[in-house]
């Protein structure tokens, strides 16, 4: 038994986030039909018991790839019933999360990525840090009952006052998990980083956090959405 994150909805993305190495276009590869069930029987055959499913943008197709997340959410729990599933999507809303929460996910994340001052400045300007709020926030609405987990990235220029207050407006939206790491410039033509928090410095943030009220917390410079994500959930 064990743990793996898979990305879906191909390696395209339609965004131009300036903290992100993934390729971008205007439109991504055509969506492989075959990919839930595929997906479902290499759990299987990983003998995995938690999975984590993460995507590009997918801006180009309807419903922006929401549909496609749904059914490969239900592949995996059909062909694999002890397998939990784990999902982190983009800023859907309306009946595009609808779907998301029908299929049975055990957890949802979506990242802020950075705190609200940088958002202009770090994301693609089709995101913003109350869109994203927003869709967190509906997740609870659909259902109480689903975890949810973001994550921001630390170095990008912000105060520890700025991430204080990202954490108290996650948790307005009852998000239960918060992952901290450190933002590492994956190439020259992303936005280089403006500072390197040491491991203390971590620490004593994911304290806070637990003081605030998060239910878990992961800090620490190598940090990602998916690490320790089993562990997490539990």
């Amino acid at each position: 038994m064990g743990t793996a994150t898979f990305m879906i909805l191909g390696d395209i993305c339609t965004r131009t986030c300036r903290f992100c190495g993934v390729r971008s276009a205007q439109r991504g590869l055509p969506v492989r039909k075959d990919e839930p069930q595929e997906l479902a029987q290499a759990i299987n055959e990983l003998c995995l018991d938690y999975a984590v499913l993460t995507s590009v943008d997918r801006d180009d197709l309807d419903k922006r790839g929401a549909d496609h997340y749904a059914l490969c959410i239900k592949a995996i729990k059909e062909k694999n019933p002890v397998c939990k599933v784990e999902v982190l999507i983009p800023d859907y809303h309306d009946d595009e999360l609808q779907l998301i929460v029908e299929a049975g996910p055990d957890l949802i994340g979506h990242n802020i990525e950075t705190v609200r001052s940088l958002q202009e400045s770090i994301r693609d300007n089709r995101a913003s840090f109350d869109k994203s709020l927003g869709t967190l926030k509906e997740i609870k609405k659909i259902s109480c009952d689903i975890k949810t987990k973001s994550s921001i990235l630390l170095g990008l220029g912000e105060t520890q006052e700025e991430v204080f207050s990202a954490m108290d407006e996650l948790l307005s939206v009852g998000v239960d998990i918060l992952v901290l790491g450190q933002y590492l410039q994956p190439s020259k033509q992303q936005i280089p980083v403006k500072e390197y928090i040491n491991p203390e410095q971590f620490k004593q943030l994911g304290e806070k956090a637990l003081a605030k009220g998060f239910g878990y917390v992961v800090s620490s410079p190598l940090a990602r959405t998916s690490y320790h994500a089993r562990e997490a959930a539990e």
